[in-house]
């Protein structure tokens, strides 16, 4: 698999992210350069000519970033469905098994919501890719509003982006319909054996969630499409799943298969990795079969899990951004049953987990 053919699809979308570093740091540099300036004739003497005082001992205002304020969006369920009429006090966190202070508590049905599509036109797929873009595009058009986005990236011996960020259901669509199967054969894209090279989920999810999804903001979700099988990443589960994580995106999985090709050599169900990414991010797995109908219900499941969500905050007590997993334990009742991630990375660089 080459490497550099999948990163180069989102080169240009880093090289844009550095353009508010460049701006920023000219904006720092904005005082130096109003110091030039003439003074005016009625204005006090010149400065003096004396060798400046070293910037550390000058009490200096300092740019203070809020690296602390962890944001943890959750839906809670019971035995008749999502319970939307929660309140602060009905809920508790700890962190590392030390209880936290809720400090904002809301249920965000409006919040600007962002979707990746990732869709497995692996070979296995073959007999399921219509039912995918039939469903996917209804599911489109109920749940993306004017100020959302969505953008579709599909994945098989490549990881090729459709379709970038958009507020058009009907674009993503339309990208979706034009998806093909392609397994690599007979286009030389084959290992030494005569085999496909593979299918790379685990290299798709990470570029959706670093590349894609990590400089957004609000509520983040990745609706993953596929049957499980995973051959050929050079990212593994648990760096996909850390990376899904420290952008904080919710990743929910429709296990969608042609059970004929599982039965006669197809790509075997990750199952198991599938539930690791859904419930270590505040997602679930879905499991389809081939049956269009459950295909349309899971969608409507995940449909209505974004209207009841809940977004809780607060600033954790261990105060060091030293990069280290922080483990998150949230209850709201014995009932009920909560889909939260896991836990997160205490990451100096972003302002909000």
């Amino acid at each position: 698999m080459d490497d550099m053919r999948i990163r180069l699809l989102f080169r240009p979308l880093l090289s844009l992210a550095l353009l508010p570093l460049s701006l920023g740091a000219l904006a720092l540099h904005a005082p130096a350069l109003h110091a030039q300036e003439a003074p005016s004739p009625d204005g006090p003497p010149p400065e003096s000519n004396a060798p400046p005082v070293p910037v550390s001992d000058i009490d200096a205002p300092t740019l203070n970033v809020n690296v602390n304020l962890v944001n943890l969006y959750f839906s809670a369920r019971d035995k008749d469905g999502f319970v939307t009429n929660l309140a602060k006090a009905d809920c508790s966190i700890a962190e590392d098994k030390t209880p936290q202070t809720i400090k904002n508590f809301t249920q965000e049905k409006n919040l600007p919501l962002t979707i990746g599509i990732l869709l497995d036109t692996s070979g296995s797929q073959q007999n399921v890719l219509p039912l995918e873009q039939q469903s996917g595009a209804t599911f489109l058009r109920n749940v993306l509003t004017p100020k959302d986005e969505a953008f579709l990236i599909s994945f098989d011996i490549n990881v090729d982006l459709l379709a970038d960020y958009t507020n058009r259901a009907s674009e993503i669509s339309r990208a979706m319909n034009k998806a093909t199967i392609n397994t690599g054969a007979g286009s030389g894209s084959v290992t030494g054996n005569g085999t496909p090279r593979g299918t790379l989920l685990f290299d798709a999810v990470y570029l959706a969630a670093h590349d894609k999804l990590a400089s957004e903001s609000g509520r983040k979700i990745i609706v993953l499409l596929t049957d499980g099988g995973e051959n050929g990443s050079q990212e593994t589960l648990k760096s996909a799943t850390e990376a899904a994580q420290k952008a904080n995106a919710i990743i929910y999985v429709i296990l969608i298969a042609d059970r004929e090709m599982q039965l006669y050599g197809g790509a075997p169900v990750g199952d198991s990795d599938m539930n690791h990414l859904a419930s270590e991010t505040g997602g679930r797995v879905i499991n389809v079969g081939n049956n269009g109908r459950k295909l349309e219900d899971a969608f409507q499941q995940i449909q209505d899990e974004l209207r009841t969500q809940y977004l809780l905050s607060y600033t954790p007590t261990n105060k060091k951004a030293d990069g280290t997993y922080r483990k998150i334990e949230l209850t709201c009742g014995k009932s009920l049953k909560l889909d939260t991630r896991k836990g997160y990375y205490a990451i100096a660089s972003a302002d909000t987990q």
